[in-house]
């Protein structure tokens, strides 16, 4: 056979022996009832494993373009009577190789798949209140408040009236931001703000900066818009603003995506002076700024922290946060507030994805934000992040000692941890797995590949130090493993 596939190329190689057998069959060089070469013969005038062969010859027939003949071989399927070809069937294969979304970081995939499952596992990985940290009682009392009798059709598209004067209200007495119902928007989190910002005001080509570290590293969507994505290191007191001038002048940003406050997942805050300083750059440029705010009523020392779009004069910020981090991630409830031209593109976006938010999530989250009691959950709920972020760094040290460095962050719920020595991310992964703990790798964040991080919202306060001590166990397993592998003769 003059044919080879191609090792060289993206395209798994029983694939290319499935399509190159297609085409012929197609064409007529294998008529219908001829049979195909046999898989051990094949395989050597190719050159590849037989279970090359095997893999090619199954998509064949789940295409419906052969028969596998048990003692007989792989014959190509008859054409229908009078129909001119054959039936086909969609390669779904093919299909999910496609589309707008790019698929996540491989590791980040396995996490939820983990997370989803029955079993166990003591999460360290996902953004998530425990359950002795939600608002039971008020969010009870919000429920029982509803009146079901209410229109339960479509909702306002940009969202409930009275959901979006409770967070205009909410955002001037709490994030001393002025802003009205009409500037607000409400999302399915924040997630979708940011979807909708990135894929309605920006364009395949355009430049943007992110953090690194950052949650923002972990979207797919960035890439899968056609940005093209500049790094800006987190420093202790958070990104250096002249870094976003020079990448300007280098590159033309259009914009820079932060999470200033307890960032995720360094826990780091941009200082006063570094605020000041990037919004002066941002109107010197005509830099747009999106702010993530997720965490800045979390202060564990009860300091009130300003938000850029509290100090923002010129409308140059768009404001994205939820009541994910400070109520429940379940409720769904996010939010943008931004120039009023930004919000009616954004709105007809999301009309056109769908159709506006659910009515009950948005009517209790209305009475959650205009309670006199959510001072009160506040108050509980930093309190209660405080005590597991002390568990987790008193095992941390207890376990790992000098293997092991982390900056203490003053709210938030990320805790971003530098191991001392050179590790496996993948090996240190599955060794947790098999622990029953699982983690952020450092990879799936940014560049900085000897970090982890580990969010202690989620856990338990009974679980955290047997989880810490899990992944310290995972650790040193996985260190073992390297020293093992140091150690054995390569050929």
């Amino acid at each position: 056979m003059e044919w080879k596939p191609d090792k060289s190329l993206q395209v798994p190689i029983y694939i290319q022996i499935s399509d190159y057998f297609e085409a012929r069959i197609r064409n007529g060089e294998y008529p219908s009832g001829s049979s195909l070469p046999s898989e051990r013969v094949l395989a050597a005038q190719l050159g590849v494993n037989r279970s090359t062969i095997v893999s090619a010859y199954d998509q064949l027939n789940s295409l419906g373009i052969v028969n596998r003949i048990k003692g007989f071989g792989t014959v190509v399927s008859p054409t229908p009577t009078g129909e001119g070809h054959m039936k086909r069937v969609p390669d779904w294969e093919e299909y999910v190789k496609g589309g707008f979304l790019r698929l996540n970081d491989p590791i980040t995939r396995q996490i939820h798949k983990i997370v989803g499952s029955d079993k166990p596992y003591i999460n360290f990985a996902i953004g998530e209140l425990s359950a002795d940290l939600f608002p039971v009682t008020l969010l009870q009392e919000a429920h029982n408040r509803l009146e079901i009798s209410q229109y339960l059709g479509y909702e306002h598209i940009q969202g409930n009236y009275k959901l979006r004067e409770s967070i205009a209200n909410h955002l001037r007495t709490h994030r001393n931001i002025v802003s009205s119902a009409s500037s607000v928007l409400v999302t399915s989190g924040a997630q979708q703000a940011l979807q909708l910002i990135i894929q309605c005001l920006l364009k395949p080509g355009d430049a943007v900066a992110i953090e690194d570290p950052s949650y923002c590293y972990s979207l797919p969507i960035f890439h899968s818009a056609g940005l093209r994505t500049y790094r800006l290191p987190v420093e202790q007191e958070g990104i250096d603003p002249e870094q976003v001038e020079s990448l300007y002048k280098q590159h033309r940003v259009k914009m820079v995506f932060v999470n200033p406050i307890y960032h995720n997942p360094t826990g780091t805050t941009l200082s006063y002076e570094r605020r000041k300083r990037l919004l002066d750059i941002s109107t010197k440029y005509g830099i747009a700024i999106v702010e993530d705010d997720p965490y800045s009523l979390t202060s564990y020392d009860q300091r009130s922290e300003s938000t850029l779009k509290s100090l923002d004069q010129d409308g140059s910020v768009l404001y994205v946060s939820s009541l994910s981090k400070m109520i429940s991630s379940g409720l769904r409830i996010g939010w943008i507030a931004g120039p009023q031209s930004v919000i009616t593109r954004l709105t007809d976006a999301k009309q056109q994805l769908d159709f506006g938010h659910a009515n009950i999530p948005q009517w209790i989250a209305a009475q959650l934000l205009a309670s006199a009691e959510l001072d009160n959950h506040l108050t509980k709920l930093k309190i209660g992040l405080r005590h597991k972020l002390e568990l987790t760094m008193r095992t941390l040290r207890a376990e790992l000692g000098d293997e092991v460095r982390f900056h203490e962050p003053a709210g938030g719920i990320h805790l971003w941890c530098e191991l001392a020595r050179e590790w496996d991310v993948q090996r240190l992964f599955n060794h947790a797995i098999q622990a029953g703990v699982v983690f952020t790798p450092g990879s799936t964040l940014g560049s900085q590949a000897r970090y982890v991080r580990l969010t202690y919202s989620k856990v338990d306060d009974s679980s955290i130090v047997e989880g810490i001590r899990k992944f310290a166990a995972a650790y040193r397993e996985s260190k073992q493993d390297r020293k093992v592998q140091l150690l054995t003769p390569h050929d």
